[in-house]
């Protein structure tokens, strides 16, 4: 197969939570742990930093691979989903994996997942341990997918274990309480490795406590501890100081590795030079302020939204969209209601109605118009807004994929 016809396969064959939702959750480990034996147990032989949250967890694991590689380390870095291109999701210092690896990584083992049934999710996370085994990386940071407990990572004993946020998300999956959802998070606490919370949350930290005591591993609540100096990064938004607080304390704790200070300040200076992450308070264009960001659930949309009321603009233009397992009729009611809206549908199975979402927009006191796809709306946006206004894009993390 070609690249293109291995990525259709990859997609189009197998159930894959991104694109259909609960369909493709195996809420077990069982086929990993076999997909590993059978590849030789590529887990067991680099080591890592695992990465869990509900938010700030993606930022939060590029920071990590931008200071270990600043400190002069080979940096595995898997992270989930992407926005343009599949091997966005499995990196060596920057670098996406070759079409080749991916091709040839498919064809070797496609009797195994046809027969097994792997889920997308499950054969990505083999396939990207098999890369950073093969090329032998110093260290990778490893992105959980969805909760922690069950997902398809937890297979690994990292070196230092970071949990960034909490959040009702995926509520259908990880439970309908912050506890819940924290318990789940927990999962990728390991008997004695240090774990760093980034964010200290009532509701959760008895949670996060019991755990690492029962699992005798050390736990620091990034946030609560000794006053660090102030880091600069080149991820725009207040909210990643949370994200550094968190990265700063597993680099920290993480024995074995020597990185300078002058590592942390020029790695967290250059994420994107040195990782390639794209969708973080991205800004496309200057004049009008055009800006896309990920963010997808109250909790990270909170933030983001504070972010947009810092802007200096005149109008505000918001091209948003949603998939239909979200909340959205809570989360619609963060969005300031003196913008001019541009409903979208990501090119998605599951992504939410335009009309639909309209109506509920409605409710909340949020007027827009209605568009046949992201693009439409997008252009529309951008023939509206003068100099000195400000186009914001998001909602979904596949609405922003549609357009940087």
């Amino acid at each position: 197969m070609t690249y293109q016809e291995t990525l259709d396969w990859m997609f189009g064959q197998l159930p894959m939570y991104q694109q259909k939702g609960a369909a493709a959750m195996n809420a077990k480990l069982d086929n990993i742990i076999h997909f590993c034996n059978v590849l030789g147990n590529p887990e067991k032989k680099f080591k890592s930093i695992h990465v869990a949250g509900t938010n700030g967890k993606g930022s939060s694991s590029h920071m990590l691979a931008s200071i270990l590689q600043e400190a002069g380390y080979t940096v595995g870095l898997y992270t989930s989903p992407h926005l343009k291109d599949f091997r966005e999701r499995i990196k060596i210092n920057g670098k996406v994996v070759g079409e080749e690896f991916v091709v040839d990584f498919i064809a070797q083992h496609q009797p195994f997942l046809e027969y097994h049934k792997l889920s997308f999710f499950e054969m990505t996370v083999g396939m990207a341990f098999s890369y950073f085994a093969e090329e032998t990386v110093d260290i990778a940071v490893i992105e959980v997918g969805l909760g922690g407990r069950l997902d398809s990572t937890n297979i690994i004993t990292p070196e230092v274990s970071l949990i960034t946020n909490i959040g009702m998300d995926h509520t259908q999956f990880l439970g309908d309480t912050l506890q819940k959802i924290a318990l789940e998070k927990a999962g990728i606490i390991k008997p004695k490795v240090p774990v760093v919370i980034s964010e200290t949350q009532t509701e959760t930290k008895m949670i996060f406590n019991l755990i690492a005591h029962q699992l005798k591993s050390d736990i620091v609540f990034a946030d609560n501890n000794d006053p660090m100096k102030e880091y600069e990064t080149d991820l725009l938004g207040d909210y990643q100081q949370k994200n550094i607080r968190g990265a700063v304390a597993t680099i920290r704790r993480l024995k074995a590795f020597d990185v300078p200070e002058e590592a942390i300040s020029k790695g967290l200076k250059n994420v994107v030079d040195n990782t390639g992450l794209l969708g973080r308070w991205q800004v496309l264009q200057e004049n009008p302020l055009v800006v896309c960001d990920t963010a997808h659930n109250k909790e990270g949309l909170q933030l983001v939204l504070k972010q947009v009321a810092k802007q200096k603009f005149n109008n505000l233009h918001m091209v948003v969209g949603f998939v239909n397992d979200k909340d959205v009729k809570s989360v619609l009611s963060l969005f300031p209601k003196n913008a001019s809206y541009y409903f979208v549908r990501p090119n998605i199975p599951r992504g939410m109605d335009t009309v639909k979402l309209q109506e509920l927009a409605k409710e909340e006191g949020v007027v827009g118009d209605v568009y046949k796809s992201v693009e439409q709306g997008f252009k529309s946006a951008l023939k509206n807004a003068n100099e000195g206004d400000m186009v914001y894009v998001g909602g979904s993390t596949f609405v922003v994929a549609e357009v940087v």
